[in-house]
């Protein structure tokens, strides 16, 4: 929609007939627009309002006429109706984890930003249907993206929030913003989020207003003042790898030898999981669209693996498809050209591993779809599934204090122990970035602390030079 400066103030004329005889005439442009008034006096003001948005050097509107905080006001929605709009818009084109985060930063944000109105509802029930039907999308029987339809207590929540939800130009006032930033920090015990889930939502809350600059229900997002108190910035997330968690390759693969006797039947299925984790360094997702077509895995030496998707898990009701998995293309990297191409990323892989993999291969085969990894009814793997499998072998593979300790706590530590072998090893640090799908500035910031104990590496592969 075009904006000028280009203004000009016509005097207000009494044209004597009519229920509103008394016209303010003003040119936006080369468009004149005329309001007409009951009294003079009204019109006066009118004129008065529009004199003092344009001597503040504010932009006029060429269509409407009117002056940008005008227009704004004209616009002004409630937060809860611009927020549902932000999900219908940009819904089709998300990635399930995208839902699943704006979901998470809209249900933290819209309960505070609201006016004191009677007939508050619980903080439960009000959590309970933002989450499930405030903010979240299904398919109906034509195939198009509609909101569900939500049951009685879930219905008197919207109602309720549609006269309790503040305007969304409110939203810029300190006190709503802060109180905003705050709910975007906690639990729901109260606690204090972690860094990393606190970003997340403070950036999901910040696309929406951004969405509202956009519409011009704001002149700016308010988010992005460097001036905002430093509590409402969210603290520097702990990236760096802590080399307690990853301990040496020996103790790693201690670990991982213990996988098989996880159960009867489950943790022989997780034995080349895990190792795909560690030898190739490769992320939960990635493993999990790991398919027989992309292993070079010969009789003796060395092998290769080649992947170019992902398979994150949202969960059912977050993706397009209804099934709790998504594909993706691989994270960090651009799609390749031509139609439906991806890039793919290849990584060479020990022996150790390429036996794992041909054996599970031998026991297990391969999915319809060439993927190597399934459950024993043919499913995708679940995260809940693998993180119970890997709880499992610390506890036969540790120390009861190691067990309750940082060493390999997490299935990503093991990640985290394939890419510092290879960075002690002295593999430059371009290629373990290539091999691991990282740019070399994460790699370094990442593993900061890692190479900080590389000295006796370098000092012994330097030599003796007197």
């Amino acid at each position: 929609m075009p904006m000028t400066y280009d203004v000009q103030f016509y005097k207000v004329r009494d044209r004597g007939k009519g229920a509103r005889p008394y016209q303010a005439r003003w040119r936006t442009a080369e468009r004149v627009h005329p309001r007409s008034f009951l009294t003079a006096e009204l019109a006066a003001n009118w004129m008065s309002e529009l004199r003092e948005a344009a001597r503040k050097g504010e932009m006029f509107d060429v269509e409407t006429g009117l002056p940008q905080t005008k227009l704004r006001q004209l616009r002004d929605v409630s937060w809860f109706t611009h927020a549902r709009e932000y999900v219908a818009e940009r819904w089709p084109g998300m990635a399930g984890n995208t839902r699943v985060s704006t979901m998470e930063a809209l249900t933290a944000v819209t309960p505070v930003l609201v006016h004191d109105t009677p007939g508050t509802p619980d903080a439960d029930s009000l959590r309970r249907a933002l989450r499930d039907w405030g903010f979240r999308m299904e398919r109906d029987g034509s195939g198009e993206w509609v909101f569900p339809e939500p049951p009685p207590p879930a219905r008197e929540v919207f109602a309720w929030l549609e006269k309790a939800s503040i305007p969304v130009s409110e939203v810029a006032d300190t006190r709503h913003l802060g109180a905003a930033v705050r709910a975007c920090g906690r639990l729901l015990d109260g606690g204090e989020a972690a860094a990393d889930y606190f970003s997340r939502r403070r950036r999901g809350f910040s696309a929406v207003l951004g969405h509202a600059v956009l519409l011009k229900r704001l002149s700016e997002n308010p988010l992005g003042k460097r001036d905002l108190p430093t509590d409402w910035r969210p603290p520097k997330a702990e990236e760096e790898v802590d080399p307690r968690s990853i301990g040496n390759p020996v103790r790693v693969r201690q670990t991982l030898a213990m996988v098989s006797y996880v159960g009867r039947r489950q943790g022989p299925r997780f034995a080349a999981w895990f190792g795909c984790m560690y030898y190739g360094m490769m992320r939960p997702q990635e493993v999990a669209n790991l398919r027989r077509s992309g292993c070079e895995l010969p009789a003796q030496g060395w092998g290769k693996l080649t992947f170019s998707e992902s398979s994150p898990a949202p969960g059912k009701k977050w993706t397009d498809s209804g099934a709790s998995h998504e594909e993706r293309g691989l994270k960090g990297r651009k799609k390749g050209k031509g139609r439906g191409k991806r890039p793919s990323r290849t990584v060479p892989i020990p022996p150790a591993l390429v036996a794992l993999l041909r054996e599970h291969i031998e026991r297990y085969g391969a999915g319809p779809d060439g993927r190597l990894f399934r459950s024993e009814r043919d499913n995708p793997i679940q995260p809940s599934t693998y993180w119970r499998v890997w709880d499992r072998t610390r506890r036969l593979a540790m120390t009861p204090e190691e067990y309750e300790g940082l060493l390999l706590k997490r299935p990503y530590d093991l990640r985290h122990a394939g890419i510092t072998y290879r960075l002690n090893s002295g593999v430059p640090a371009t290629q373990v970035a290539k091999w691991a799908g990282n740019s070399v500035e994460v790699l370094q910031r990442v593993y900061a602390q890692v190479w900080t104990q590389m000295d006796e590496v370098w000092i012994d592969r330097m030599g003796d030079h007197r």
